[in-house]
């Protein structure tokens, strides 16, 4: 195994820590002997030791004299752990090689400190996978003034939300419903649009086969919309927000007593408010107004697409509403980050930040 093949099944170890381990971000990590994979490991719960130890624990004396691949900057403080880049000095490590930089300014640094002990250090070994996969961790030390938000949608070939009666169970199959299940589990919170909420009446939790180690708030834009108290969102334990027109705030304080009021009457001041309620991650799941409100205002980061092999045509409902685009030349290209089948439909993964040149 090279270091590169091993930087692929360190990224691919994180990922195990989806839902797990926020707020830190998920890390992999693996460590060779020569060409020989003698250790790997990842961050699995919040609180528990990092990647970076469980590999060289796994590895033992094999670790000596070896190269740690990691897809984070081992960090160099003391948090709930002490410092990885102790446990790398002590294991006799030769060489690290590190996918992307902490941006944290307190956990950064271990690089600087890894050299210092004589260990050779090289970061950037796919560095933009690795900074997708952790997407909402660089946003929060980077643009902390709003959540990171994503917009899962299922929509028809056509781009349609639902039919022209509403209706939209279920535009997708099982796999995709699964995965959506599964995606939630990774967010601060889950949203909707009013509309949406009356007409669908969504539970916004996840019930997949991930467990979040803290349960999604459900969030509710519901505007100058008037939500009843029966929805179903508002009988579940844990926190529902709604988030309202500041004329409309009072009266929905007095009839929604269950859920916590947010008054802004912009989308920019609702996500600014959801962030300082302790928000770092939105995932958006319609509907269409909504969707292109977000848009319009450049607030969605990344696009959750499952397309499926049916069309709705003129009368469905479409999955974005309320935007232009006055030419193509000004259109924005997203970065593909991921496509694969959801048994027969498809995912589509699209970031809003352009591509880096790969090097």
């Amino acid at each position: 195994m090279n270091e590169l093949e091993a930087m692929r099944r360190a990224l691919a170890l994180a990922r195990q820590g989806w839902g797990r381990v926020h707020p830190n971000p998920m890390v992999g990590a693996v460590v060779l002997s020569g060409d020989e994979l003698v250790g790997e490991g990842f961050h699995a719960e919040y609180g528990r030791e990092h990647a970076e130890r469980v590999a060289l624990t796994a590895a033992g004396g094999r670790a000596r004299g070896g190269t740690l691949v990691v897809t984070l900057e081992p960090c160099a403080h003391f948090g709930k752990q002490p410092p990885c880049v102790d446990a790398i000095i002590y294991a006799g490590v030769r060489r690290v090689v590190v996918a992307a930089g902490d941006p944290h300014p307190v956990a950064a640094g271990g690089a600087a400190r890894l050299r210092d002990a004589g260990i050779e250090v090289e970061l950037g070994l796919l560095r933009q996978e690795a900074e997708q996969q952790n997407a909402g961790f660089f946003h929060a030390v980077r643009s902390p003034a709003r959540p990171w938000v994503a917009l899962k949608l299922a929509t028809s070939l056509d781009h349609r939300i639902a039919d022209g009666s509403g209706g939209s169970k279920w535009i997708s199959g099982s796999v995709a419903r699964s995965f959506t299940h599964a995606l939630r589990a990774g967010f601060d919170a889950i949203g909707v649009g009013g509309r949406t909420a009356i007409r669908d009446n969504p539970l916004l939790n996840p019930r997949g086969h991930i467990t979040p180690r803290i349960p999604p708030t459900r969030v509710i834009f519901a505007g100058n919309a008037s939500l009843p108290g029966s929805l179903a969102v508002f009988a579940l334990e844990g926190q529902t927000v709604v988030i309202t027109s500041k004329a409309a705030a009072a009266d929905a304080r007095q009839r929604l007593r269950h859920a916590a009021i947010l008054p802004a009457d912009t989308l920019p001041e609702a996500l600014a408010a959801l962030r300082g309620s302790g928000v770092g991650s939105l995932l958006v799941e319609g509907g269409g107004r909504l969707a292109g409100g977000l848009l319009r205002e450049g607030l969605i980061d990344r696009y959750y697409w499952i397309q499926s092999p049916v069309w709705l045509g003129d009368t469905g409902v479409p999955a974005t509403v309320g935007w232009n685009v006055a030419a193509l030349p000004d259109a924005e290209r997203w970065c593909v980050v991921e496509r694969r089948p959801l048994g027969e439909d498809t995912l589509m993964v699209l970031d809003r930040e352009p591509c880096s040149p790969v090097s």
